[in-house]
């Protein structure tokens, strides 16, 4: 009887500790499923043109945010936001709780530079949810003011290190990310991905990376490998083109020439890069 006993007390004790486990586990889930809907209503907001929609099948803001492991309360920074793309979707998604540093080109470095900062400021004016959104610099030899030393959850780059290394400054831009990261933090890459046998110059003008590379580059940082997402690949892409990446859509940079032949490629072939930087 006493084995009776102990043994229907064992099994109501393992049916109370399943019973928390799943309790625990809803608010988890729902907070799970509530970040996901704030990030498909930034994703599909009136604010967002068609055109830009029209990338999404290319650039896959919903699955690439969430393998970089992004939430809504997160301190984030944008490298080299450009016109904003990913800025408007990050932006209305970070509104309430979180930060957006938009580290965009230094001003002061040309007329050029200066416009573009103006235009990318004029764009945010206009973008619900963009009003907090804080504009800050980054470029060669320029790269204290993007965010505060260690006060990131989060460093993004999409389409860039091609430029950093083309302009022989991406380890110090690196370096600049591992900085302003918390220890612990993401640095998440996406970037047009060269096939490995493929020579190391074709980096310097095809607008291609090679992933070794970026690797290499992030380690040198002090960055660890933590994952790796075929979210952004295109087989169709051969990375040996007249114009580099740049012949593909959406710049076609050769015009009418072989237009329907690179609409049918699309968008390059990308590798989408986790890296963090260790803890303490």
């Amino acid at each position: 009887m006493k084995t009776l006993v102990r043994v229907t007390l064992l099994a109501a004790a393992a049916a109370l500790s399943v019973g928390a486990v799943a309790q625990t586990a809803k608010p988890a889930a729902a907070k799970h499923d509530h970040n996901a809907m704030l990030l498909d209503q930034a994703i599909a907001g009136a604010h967002r043109s068609a055109a830009n929609k029209a990338r999404d099948p290319y650039r896959h803001p919903k699955e690439t945010l969430a393998f970089f492991g992004i939430k809504p309360n997160m301190t984030v920074v944008e490298i080299a936001p450009g016109g904003g793309w990913y800025t408007e979707i990050l932006g209305p998604y970070l509104a309430n709780g979180g930060t957006l540093y938009a580290a965009a080109a230094n001003p002061a470095a040309s007329e050029r530079a200066a416009k573009s900062v103006a235009d990318f400021k004029t764009k945010l004016a206009a973008t619900p949810g963009t009003a907090k959104v804080q504009v800050t610099s980054f470029a060669k030899d320029h790269y204290a003011n993007l965010a505060p030393a260690g006060s990131a959850d989060a460093v993004l780059t999409f389409r860039n290190v091609h430029n950093w290394y083309s302009g022989g400054f991406a380890p110090d831009a690196f370096k600049a990310f591992y900085a302003a990261l918390k220890p612990g933090g993401t640095l998440g890459v996406v970037e047009h991905r060269l096939p490995e046998a493929r020579p190391d110059e074709q980096q310097k003008t095809s607008g291609y990376m090679k992933r070794s590379e970026v690797v290499k580059l992030a380690e040198a940082a002090g960055f660890k490998l933590a994952g790796e997402s075929e979210v952004n690949a295109n087989p169709k892409d051969t990375a040996d083109y007249p114009d580099g990446v740049w012949t593909l859509p959406p710049n076609y940079r050769l015009g009418d020439v072989d237009r329907a032949k690179y609409a049918a490629i699309g968008e390059s072939d990308r590798m989408t890069l986790k890296f963090v930087k260790p803890a303490r």
